[in-house]
């Protein structure tokens, strides 16, 4: 019988204990009860606990609370897995249940490989490659989805998450009124139910030892009484006129920020408003805000205090025009942690670079540099090249009020990145997007997974700390391929893309994986991810989607999906449940691309209608799908991306006629 002994008393080692306990089980079904004790003088069985207990060397850590250390000295019996942190005993019983052929492909019981075998001795230390290694709320958000996400992040490597928004009410009510499946009925969620939702997030965060970043937006309106949590227009009339007189001056007046258009209501968005910077009332009240938020949520480990959100919407007036967005936000900064310090708070601080921040400060400083880190976030960039050109031959150009034009590749981030290093030398990682859109510009999933590496290690040589992903919660369609890449990455970046694959796909698709991945390559050459991505026109001028010499490639995907077919009845059903999850998701995802196939062929000729209606068959067809995959796939957010292809019109260059692909459509 084997035992597991806690040599330090943590709730986190109770749940590391209780995991390993669970995972042994499964793997040796027929080897008896496995025992839990706590006892910190035991010599044998395992031994849970921090490796400083064990004396053990952490000198390579430079904070033990931030960087995790993993350690295993194990045989058959029993012997140590220890951590720098109590989380890192977490992450140190999943690395050795990886190391004994356990996998967790995606999310939740389908997602988990245990094999059954005995035990086999594991001698393992590793510091993982990158400090912050994580994902955040975005998309069509259950609550199941949230907790499966929390509970499967340390499984595959990570230790943090972020919950967006003060109350993330318009993630969950995306899910719950099933705004893009007109077969499900919607209901909605209050406020209070999506706080409760959230409270039970941090609840299963902590009991994991987690990293907690936090909130984000909200803090330019909420300290006005103004809810931030949706992304609907409002009137200004619903709020006091003393909270709209502290908001920013776009347009020539105070109120909701109107992006490009006037709507014919009078109502502006309040997500994308920031308030007056200058008005040294409204960012005392703000500061004040930010106070009392942060004495409260002594639970957060990093409090990201963001700006509003959506681009060139800062105050016009005259105050505000004397210094840059930048400088102005630093200036709030500044008096959050001034305040701070006076009350000895330790709150750690993100500060972004995102959009108008993008631009480094021109007059001011971070004057405690040790109470902050920097994040850039590259939202406008493009994920169908890692670098363009150089990063030291890419221009930084000065802020420009209100009239920024954003870079649109990662070179150009990097090198405000740099420019930023110069005035703040603090850690820093990335907020990166590859899991929101940029996923369903690439159906085969295989480019983004590419993608992902040569990012993660373009990262790492420019001094970044890690990255959080900000996409949806079940971005596992076609396969957690592109997500387990991301994180085992993150975790070692001397791992190449051909280990991670073999490792993947040999467990989500048994000793025929070859197969299906080969399905995957097809489809990557088939359907180019830089023609989804609006990159591959023929005349870019016209149009980002007319580009007739793509006919022939589109076409293709038909025989692709034609053998793939015989592949996964072949293989239809499978000895473990998570390979047969898989392999029907592949079933699915065939269905998916020949549907999107012969859409685009009509969308590259410029016949759009003929390729909207295509669409729509895919989309009613996955409207029934939608729960039956709804685990993996993210029926919401997918249809949105490809509903933005479709809808933008694919303009034929004057005198351009060329014969339309007959294509069956039955």
């Amino acid at each position: 019988m084997l035992k597991i002994h806690k040599i330090c008393a943590s709730p986190v080692i109770d749940f590391a204990a209780e995991e390993l306990k669970k995972y042994l089980r499964m793997m040796m079904p027929m080897d008896g009860e496995i025992t839990i004790e706590y006892k910190p003088d035991a010599k044998d069985g395992f031994r849970l606990g921090l490796m400083q207990t064990f004396g053990l060397d952490v000198s390579d850590a430079a904070d033990c609370e931030l960087d995790d250390i993993l350690y295993m000295d194990t045989d058959c019996e029993g012997g140590i897995i220890a951590g720098d942190n109590a989380r890192s005993v977490l992450l140190a019983v999943y690395e050795y249940l990886r190391q004994n052929g356990c996998r967790f492909l995606f999310p939740g019981t389908d997602g988990e490989m245990i094999p059954i075998k005995k035990i086999a001795p594991v001698k393992f230390r590793h510091k993982p490659s990158m400090r912050y290694r994580g994902q955040v709320n975005e998309a069509a958000t259950s609550h199941r989805a949230m907790l499966e996400t929390i509970d499967f992040g340390p499984k595959v490597g990570q230790n943090c998450y972020m919950i967006q928004f003060l109350i993330p009410s318009e993630y969950y009510n995306q899910y719950y009124g099933h705004l893009r499946n007109s077969r499900r009925k919607p209901e909605k969620l209050t406020d209070e139910a999506v706080l409760q939702y959230r409270r039970v997030c941090e609840a299963e965060m902590a009991k994991r030892g987690i990293q907690f970043h936090d909130a984000g937006h909200g803090f330019t309106l909420e300290p006005f009484g103004i809810n931030s949590s949706a992304f609907d227009m409002r009137s200004e009339s619903l709020y006091p006129k003393e909270a709209i007189d502290c908001l920013a001056l776009t347009g020539g007046k105070r109120g909701f920020f109107r992006p490009k258009f006037v709507d014919p209501n009078g109502n502006g968005y309040p997500l994308y408003t920031n308030f007056c910077m200058s008005n040294t009332v409204a960012r005392k009240r703000v500061v004040d805000y930010i106070i009392d938020y942060a004495r409260r949520g002594t639970n957060v480990d990093y409090l990201h205090l963001w700006l509003a959100d959506g681009s060139n919407n800062h105050c016009e007036c005259e105050n505000c025009a004397k210094k840059t967005a930048t400088d102005w936000y630093i200036t709030m900064l500044n008096e959050v942690d001034a305040e701070m310090t006076r009350l000895g708070m330790k709150t750690r601080i993100v500060l972004i670079g995102y959009v108008d921040t993008l631009y480094p400060p021109e007059t001011e400083h971070i004057q405690n540099p040790d109470r902050f880190t920097f994040m850039i976030a590259p939202i406008t960039r493009t994920y169908t090249m890692t670098l363009d050109q150089p990063i030291e031959k890419t221009e930084v150009v000065r802020y420009n009020r209100n009239n920024n034009i954003f870079p649109k590749s990662l070179s150009a981030y990097l090198a405000y990145n740099r420019a930023w290093r110069k005035v703040f030398s603090g850690s820093s990682f990335s907020f990166e997007y590859y899991f929101w859109i940029p996923q369903y510009r690439d159906p085969s999933s295989l480019a983004l997974s590419k993608r992902i590496l040569e990012d993660t290690l373009l990262y790492e040589a420019e001094g970044f700390n890690g990255v959080l992903e900000d996409g949806s919660q079940r971005s596992y369609f076609p396969t957690g391929f592109p997500f387990y890449l991301y994180s085992r990455i993150l975790y070692d970046t001397s791992l190449s893309y051909e280990e991670i694959k073999e490792e993947y796909f040999s467990a989500a698709f048994g000793e025929d994986w070859r197969d299906f991945y080969a399905y995957l390559e097809g489809i990557e050459k088939a359907i180019d991810i830089r023609y989804l991505s609006g990159e591959l026109s023929s005349n870019m001028e016209i149009s980002k989607f007319y580009n007739p010499s793509l006919v022939e490639s589109f076409a293709k995907v038909e025989a692709i999906c034609d053998e793939a077919e015989k592949t996964v009845q072949a293989h239809y059903d499978m000895p473990a449940r998570a390979q047969t999850v898989s392999v029907r998701l592949i079933e699915r995802h065939i269905q998916y691309c020949r549907y999107l196939a012969k859409a685009l062929i009509f969308k590259c000729q410029g016949k759009d209608d003929e390729a909207k209606k295509v669409f729509q068959e895919l989309w009613d067809t996955f409207n029934l799908y939608e729960l039956d995959m709804e685990a993996n796939y993210d029926h919401s957010l997918c249809m949105s991306a490809l509903n933005t292809i479709f809808n933008t019109p694919a303009n034929i260059p004057k005198g351009d006629d060329e014969p339309l692909l007959n294509v069956d459509l039955q």
